[in-house]
């Protein structure tokens, strides 16, 4: 994909940093607050850790992108470019992961008589982010290809192409790490609903994560689908860049939506930023 370096940048620098600054300091937060809390030392709590861990890693992504989004270039090479594009592709995919497994993981703990084990839920963990390399790693080795986006200032897939190579890789790597995952966070809140709807409200939102999930990463799958009926690069470029730009604030969303959502955790982020009433809980 030719980069094409343009005063826009400028404006897409701005929205960068917004979403960097607000995303890093949530889910360090979050992240602060498990370390530090130790009634959140939990088998369910680690999913939440882990999206918080994937959503970090998305922030740290778009500020680089920012970076040479404010210096109207890419200044890192080739070899910077493919890592760049490796990092942010695994931990987007380790975060679409990790909201279904959050999803799976709440709905065996509100409508099944056994609790989530630690054993479970680390596997659980090491399979998302081990995946989520797996197939983030595959352009790198040719099934897919990583290049600059439209604005020349960070690297992502390239779907200038849509060739074969890359149709092959969209489709498959699509239904595995979104559809299938879009699949089980509807299916598992859906169940929670009818088991426990009849009896009571459900402790949590059953309806805004999976809207969040096609919301947040849905503009991305009809961009990549477009590109393998049509020439994509016929798109501006600023249109191109409205997917990514809505991708980067998914970091804020999820934090907000998991973590301060979640009384408990919610209760460990105040502890964070409050170390006298950390020290009160403490001596009690």
């Amino acid at each position: 994909m030719q980069p094409l370096f343009k005063a826009d940048s400028g404006t897409k620098s701005t929205h960068l940093r917004t979403e960097t600054l607000s995303g890093l300091s949530l889910n360090i937060l979050t992240i602060l607050s498990f370390c530090k809390t130790p009634e959140l030392r939990t088998p369910s709590h680690l999913l939440v850790l882990s999206l918080a861990l994937a959503d970090t890693g998305i922030s740290l992504n778009a500020l680089v992108a920012a970076t040479s989004s404010l210096l109207r270039r890419w200044p890192y090479g080739s070899e910077g470019c493919q890592a760049h594009g490796f990092q942010g592709f695994a931990t987007a995919l380790a975060s679409i992961c990790s909201s279904a497994a959050i999803a799976w993981g709440r709905y065996h703990h509100y409508c099944t008589r056994s609790r989530l084990d630690w054993n479970t839920t680390v596997s659980l963990v090491l399979f998302v982010w081990l995946s989520s390399a797996f197939w983030a790693a595959l352009p790198l080795l040719g099934w897919g290809h990583y290049d600059y986006e439209p604005l020349g200032t960070c690297c992502t897939l390239d779907y200038s192409r849509g060739d074969r190579n890359f149709t092959s890789f969209l489709f498959t790597m699509a239904f595995f790490n979104f559809l299938l995952p879009l699949f089980i966070t509807v299916v598992s809140y859906r169940l929670m609903e009818q088991k426990l709807g009849k009896t009571s409200r459900p402790p949590v939102n059953t309806v805004l994560p999976a809207r969040t999930l096609l919301l947040g990463w849905g503009p991305y799958a009809l961009l990549y689908l477009y590109a393998t009926i049509a020439d994509a690069t016929s798109l501006s470029p600023k249109l191109q860049m409205v997917p990514a730009l809505i991708a980067k604030t998914m970091p804020t969303v999820n934090a907000v939506n998991y973590a301060l959502g979640s009384e408990m955790v919610h209760r460990g982020i105040w502890q964070c930023l409050s170390p006298q009433r950390r020290e009160r809980n403490r001596e009690q």
